[in-house]
């Protein structure tokens, strides 16, 4: 079973976006097996490979339960700390609980809303590309903030983060717009970091250090009173 499944995570089927470069890598390979010989044949069915990987799109499931904040992204947790949301989104200058996590080149890179909510405001802000892994690559890297409103009242934040090599970052979603707990809203390009801001007085339960599936790693419960799970 263990297998099966990183078989399916795998040969998932690749997201949209990257179209475009598994063609340029299926078209060299042609090019170089017809025309120019076979070192470029190997190059395009590698990159192809590649691009096949870095783009897949697997199936999520989020958990079923209201009130559960969960992974906008695969990747690591490098950041457990209070910080005032992105200015754009116009949140107000209270720190709240961030999670950050930093996606390597090897992990899926479709991004998914934390919660189910409404859209409320997306910012984009241009900025550097440092290592997305650096705590400052939350206020100097390029980055997409969107602010999601609870049906509550409440706001939780997701920020897309452009990284070293990480030039594109790709966002579905409109303001207005209802998304759903793990639906996919976009994708960064070539390793990336994603911020998740809580709403004030919730912590998260995670760690440094922790992995997360996109998805459907809880992050926090916005009923801190209710038993754990």
């Amino acid at each position: 079973m263990a297998l099966g499944q990183s078989l399916r995570l795998v040969l998932a089927s690749p997201h949209r976006a990257g179209y475009p470069f598994i063609a340029i890598g299926v078209a060299v390979a042609v090019l170089g097996g017809l025309l120019l010989g076979s070192w470029l044949f190997w190059l395009g069915l590698t990159f192809t490979l590649f691009c096949l990987y870095f783009f897949r799109d697997p199936r999520r499931v989020a958990p079923d339960r209201e009130g559960l904040v969960v992974a906008p992204a695969d990747g690591h947790v490098v950041s457990v700390m209070p910080a005032v949301p992105p200015a754009e989104l116009g949140l107000g200058p209270a720190p709240r609980w961030r999670v950050a996590i930093f996606l390597s080149v090897l992990d899926v890179h479709v991004n998914r809303a934390p919660v189910a909510g409404r859209v409320t405001r997306i910012a984009y802000r241009p900025g550097k590309f440092l290592s997305a892994n650096l705590d400052k690559a939350s206020e100097d890297n390029e980055r997409n903030a969107i602010a999601l409103r609870l049906p509550d009242g409440r706001d939780v934040a997701v920020v897309q983060i452009a990284g070293l090599v990480a030039r594109r970052i790709l966002c579905d979603i409109r303001e207005g717009d209802s998304v759903q707990a793990g639906e996919r809203f976009g994708i960064i390009r070539f390793g990336s970091r994603t911020d998740v801001y809580l709403p004030e007085g919730i912590r998260p339960m995670v760690a440094v250090g922790q992995t997360m599936i996109g998805g459907e790693t809880v992050l926090a419960d916005l009923n801190p009173a209710r038993l754990p799970l």
